[in-house]
């Protein structure tokens, strides 16, 4: 197995755990938020089982990854809509808060590289998978925005519910366009040259 899918299959054990478990706790505690969040970790989990279990049939592994990212904005604008109208963030201390944003940064920063870089690939599998990593960095910025917004001072409690729902929004929008071009993508690889 190469290291790309060593790294899927360590991925996809994460979360699947963290999706059985905030499902597990919302479900107890009747908590949307938490079962929002395992809905999202449950199919960033299925979309990683699709990158290592299919190996010979590319496209359809491209396929059925957008379509799933193009599903996945659903749970993302329910974590929109809640931290707008109900949560705004957990507040941390300092240190954690720059720990958490220097991790969110190199992830966010080293999807970007990557999925750049995958574009001129012709692997279906690198840049199904890039893609999935991207959109997961994506939504690590925006629960590190939630959580820096309260964590620092300066900022009204409007303020960061706008700053929430723009930054919320943007991803969901995001993601769902990761979903259509590499449905996209498909129909033109298809096409004879």
């Amino acid at each position: 197995m190469h290291f790309m899918g060593r790294i899927s299959i360590v991925g996809l054990i994460f979360n699947i755990l963290f999706g059985a478990g905030y499902i597990l706790v919302g479900a107890m505690s009747r908590s949307w938020w938490m079962l929002t969040i395992g809905a999202y970790y449950c199919i960033l989990s299925m979309m990683r089982f699709f990158v290592v279990c299919i190996r010979k049939r590319e496209h359809l592994l491209r396929k059925l990854t957008g379509i799933l990212l193009m599903v996945m904005s659903l749970p993302l604008a329910g974590m929109v809509i809640l931290a707008v109208v109900k949560d705004r963030g957990i507040k941390f201390n300092r240190i954690v808060m720059i720990a958490i944003a220097v991790y969110a940064f190199a992830k966010i920063s080293l999807a970007t590289v990557q999925i750049i870089k995958s574009q001129r690939q012709r692997s279906v599998r690198n840049v199904t998978i890039r893609s999935i990593s991207f959109a997961d960095a994506c939504v690590s910025i925006f629960s590190l925005q939630r959580s820096m917004l309260v964590s620092f001072d300066g900022m009204s409690g409007e303020e960061i519910i706008i700053f929430n729902a723009v930054t919320g929004s943007a991803v969901c929008v995001i993601v769902f366009m990761i979903g259509i071009l590499l449905m996209k993508r498909i129909k033109v690889d298809e096409c004879p040259h």
